[in-house]
């Protein structure tokens, strides 16, 4: 009953943005290597490139190119202990890359995915630490950057979801009772 309204829920709004959790695949970790302040850079574009075609001078042909994935940025709290910022430590430091895969999902009120994301092979390439101010009660935050090969939404089949839209606008036949 939960999981039909939360997909029903899905369908007719937009989940918010403040609700996630960030796993690194690592282990150990400890509870604060969870909790993040916001994360950014799931992106990917397409670049395109320009060919010219024989004897045709008015246009040249946009051909798509490979995929370029952003950094991702996570921001969170300076932890002091943490096993995530030993990993980025070694990389930025000690020149030793150790690709983790990250899932982050984006969850609903019960704290149940509503979408997620499995980012493959990301690896620290910047370390930034929040400014010190005396004049501000603010606190110190970490800002890590990764670099990753891609990522790859998870989660419900599309077919499902076309059943279930179906369903709730009446066009499959038969008896469906939520």
């Amino acid at each position: 009953m939960g999981i039909i309204n939360g997909i029903l829920d899905g369908l007719i709004y937009p989940p918010p943005g403040f609700h996630f959790m960030v796993v690194i695949e690592m282990f150990p970790q400890t509870p604060q290597d969870l909790r993040f302040q916001s994360v950014s850079g799931l992106s990917v574009s397409i670049p395109t490139e320009a060919v010219a075609e024989g004897g045709e001078h008015r246009f040249k042909h946009q051909m798509p190119g490979v995929p370029q994935f952003q950094k991702l940025v996570l921001k969170r709290g300076l932890f002091i202990g943490s096993f995530i910022s030993v990993w980025c430590k070694n990389a930025i430091e000690n020149f030793e890359f150790e690709p983790k895969n990250i899932v982050i999902s984006l969850l609903n009120d019960l704290h149940v995915p509503v979408a997620v994301w499995h980012v493959f092979n990301a690896y620290p390439v910047k370390i930034e630490i929040s400014e010190f101010n005396a004049e501000q009660n603010t606190l110190a935050i970490e800002t890590l950057e990764l670099s990753y090969q891609y990522f790859k939404p998870m989660g419900l089949d599309l077919s499902l979801m076309a059943g279930v839209a179906g369903a709730v606008s009446g066009s499959i036949s038969g008896s469906v009772s939520f």
